[in-house]
């Protein structure tokens, strides 16, 4: 049985990990006052919100949206990440996001989560008819939403959406070209004119020996492997695959250089920089309305904040964009020297510092045990 290669290339994963990890492998920083960025810090602490972020962005990239539940577990405010293959967002005739329904097979048993503004219903069909389960007070409401952009609906679209098809021409083009040159590597044997003695080419051993009497001919008639012509194409296929998917050819040892500067650096790296905005936009989207459900749950149990206090809460993305340390350092001090940031905004820039607030009450107290023994 004459069996075709098939070759699966695995690019979607490298450049799903490569638009993930960009954007959300170095921790968000908070910003703002001391008392609200702290309380929110002891929650991403406890509930390992740093690892939850991570799986948002990759569960967006994938399935275009995914929805985090926020709730309160024995005094201590945790998030659920919901499948977004089991969640079914609806929308009012208004576009307005009204509920959520969760649905999933357990041992071939259906379960049911409705979650309202104001509560949670869970139903089974365990025993042959749906019924209620359970009836909850929702203090945190809806579920967040995060999706990126689409224009054909409410929800996002998967950024595999878009660099599958090349992958597939991608993948055709190396199983064609690989099978085709194994499978004709040895060529046909072709024998012209009469043979003096024998009957034919040797079937049964490998290296025979034949005699062609005059003006005979034999040779192996082969296919010529144009490996010009398939090294265009497939390069021409790679660019198109890493343009569309907003990878640096430098990431993925396509290209080689040497002697970077910042600048330059900040060019090779200029459609990942576009990529990472966009999905820090719509991380921050959904982050933003988290904040909002930490508030209210940290109110319900007696910690309350200010309007102008939490007002200045902030999120500051540090991508994980090679850079040159040494030079941002350099311009943060010039500028500092000339007084033209403060020692916040430089604690931000700082490609060594990420809790910024920690940081500058660290040189705070530093700088006020320094004048005390003076």
């Amino acid at each position: 049985m004459y069996e075709p290669r098939k070759i699966v290339l695995q690019y979607a994963k490298t450049i799903l990990n490569f638009s993930v990890g960009y954007v959300i492998a170095n921790p968000i920083t908070l910003t703002g006052d001391k008392v609200v960025t702290d309380a929110i810090k002891r929650i991403y602490k406890r509930g390992k919100y740093n690892q939850i972020d991570y799986d948002i962005l990759d569960k967006m990239t994938k399935y275009g949206f995914v929805a985090e539940y926020v709730y309160i577990d024995n005094g201590q405010i945790k998030s659920k990440l919901l499948d977004p293959a089991c969640c079914y967002p609806v929308y009012n005739h208004r576009g307005e996001y009204t509920t959520l329904i969760e649905h999933y097979c357990v041992d071939y048993v259906s379960y049911y989560n409705l979650y309202y503004p104001d509560k949670l219903e869970r139903y089974s069909d365990e025993g042959g008819d749906i019924r209620q389960i359970g009836n909850f007070d929702n203090l945190a409401g809806l579920p967040i939403i995060y999706c990126n952009q689409s224009e054909i609906g409410y929800l996002g679209r998967s950024d595999l959406l878009d660099i599958l098809p090349i992958l597939d021409n991608m993948e055709d083009l190396l199983s064609k070209a690989m099978d085709s040159y194994y499978h004709y590597i040895t060529g046909i044997p072709v024998l012209r004119g009469q043979q003096l003695k024998g009957d034919g080419i040797p079937k049964d051993i490998v290296g025979g020996g034949i005699v062609l009497d005059d003006n005979a001919d034999f040779f192996f008639a082969q296919n010529k492997f144009d490996h010009q012509a398939f090294e265009t194409l497939y390069k021409t296929l790679t660019s198109a695959l890493l343009d569309i998917a907003h990878v640096p050819a430098i990431s993925m040892s396509k290209t080689d250089v040497s002697n970077l500067s910042e600048v330059s650096i900040r060019l090779l790296f200029s459609l990942a920089d576009m990529k990472g905005a966009l999905n820090s936009k719509f991380l921050c989207e959904g982050i933003e309305q988290r904040f909002d459900k930490f508030r209210a749950l940290l109110a319900s149990m007696g910690t309350k904040f200010t309007d102008e206090q939490y007002d200045t809460l902030g999120i500051v993305f540090q991508f994980a964009r090679p850079s040159n340390d040494k030079e941002i350092v350099e311009n943060l001090k010039t500028l500092y020297e000339m007084a033209g940031i403060s020692l916040e905004t430089l604690l931000e820039y700082n490609p060594y510092v990420t809790d910024v607030q920690g940081e500058l009450d660290k040189i705070t107290g530093n700088g006020n045990h320094v004048e005390e023994q003076l």
